[in-house]
């Protein structure tokens, strides 16, 4: 994999030529001002004509991270100005892994992948949610920590954004950052972005259920989008002053050096529960698994993972009158929860057994 860098060749030059998306300044002030369209606004006007002049100052001089500090002692470049947001999630993720290590708790965490919710426009909740409360009990019932990640909250609340992977790591893994440094980009208005509070919910759990309809034949738009954000999770850099930052032909030439692809997730066991109405559950269910298995998560399983249809080829209407009825499905989804409850325990306990997980992977990407 590294032949490159032994036979004393350059790391190569980072491909260019696509587009610039750079806006003027009138057109910039006239996205910016859009969100302010309500005619209440109108009495600041003055105001937002100034705030906007300071936007468009950061914009035109891409202050990405415009409160810094010296990365200091433990980094490999110590002068590097480290932006604060990331030093401020750093700082979370490590208190996170410090509680995943304690042996004294038992932590699962719950993701409702179902952007459907009561609080906006479908106007009634998801069933994903009623599942995910009914494995919330069989775990409070086990004297375990839970916590539920509900990514419905992407479309009921204001100031929650997930932002896309921007595909860093395919340029080199070192330059993609642990916790991801892409966001916030105060300059682009990339901000609130959610990721740096979830991060150290995976990290400090021994167990994560993932419970998620089916949208298309795929996982849901939330859930995709936490996915491809964890990319960091697997593999990635937690200095970016060995980079310098973004850095691309520093990072390819740290990578072909001989990258040795932390798994910052690896040994968290897991459980899939997908459910659709037509078509579709099986491959979501098996592309799920498949993912978790890749980044070094553990199944908990056969038991915990789980595919069925609700209301098969009924109206949509009556889905949670379907759900009502399926008991069968409801007690699955228990046992679901049971099989990755005593996983988690033998687990921490020191008595689970899974073969192989102590073998090194000779396909490091």
């Amino acid at each position: 994999m590294f032949d490159w860098l032994k036979r004393g060749e350059k790391a190569p030059d980072p491909r260019k030529g696509m587009p610039s998306p750079r806006l003027d300044e009138i057109e910039f002030k006239s996205r910016y001002r859009e969100q302010f369209n309500d005619p209440a606004f109108e009495t600041a006007n003055a105001e937002l004509d100034t705030i906007a002049e300071i936007a468009w100052q950061a914009y035109a001089d891409s202050r990405k991270s415009p409160r810094t500090r010296k990365a200091g002692a433990g980094f490999a470049d110590p002068s590097y100005d480290l932006s604060i947001d990331w030093i401020s999630a750093k700082d979370a993720v490590d208190a996170a892994q410090r509680r995943y290590k304690d042996n004294k708790k038992r932590r699962i965490l719950i993701v409702n992948g179902s952007s459907r919710s009561e609080h906006t426009c479908p106007g009634e909740m998801s069933k994903s949610y009623r599942f995910a409360e009914i494995a919330r009990d069989v775990f409070e019932a086990g004297e375990v920590e839970v916590e539920i990640l509900d990514l419905s909250r992407l479309a009921s609340e204001y100031g929650r954004i997930i932002h896309p992977c921007k595909a860093c790591f395919s340029t080199a893994a070192a330059l993609c950052h642990w916790p991801c440094s892409c966001y916030p980009n105060h300059s682009l208005g990339q901000t609130q972005d959610w990721m740096n509070d979830i991060y150290p919910m995976w990290v400090a759990a021994h167990g994560v259920m993932i419970i998620t309809p089916v949208y298309w034949y795929q996982v849901t738009s939330p859930l995709k989008l936490l996915m491809d954000r964890l990319v960091c999770a697997d593999g990635g850099n937690p200095d970016p002053s060995s980079t310098h930052g973004k850095e691309a032909k520093e990072a390819k030439a740290l990578e072909l050096k001989g990258w040795d692809y932390p798994r910052h997730l690896a040994g968290r066991l897991f459980s899939v529960i997908v459910h659709g109405d037509t078509e579709g559950t099986e491959n979501v269910r098996h592309s799920l698994s498949d993912w978790m298995k890749s980044i070094e998560m553990i199944p908990a399983g056969p038991k915990a993972e789980l595919d069925r249809y609700i209301g098969y080829w009924k109206p949509y209407a009556t889905s949670h009158d379907e759900m009502d009825q399926d008991k069968d499905f409801q007690e699955e989804v228990g046992n679901a929860a049971r099989t990755l409850l005593s996983a988690v325990i033998a687990q921490r306990d020191g008595d689970l057994v899974s073969a192989g997980q102590s073998l090194e992977d000779p396909r490091k990407k």
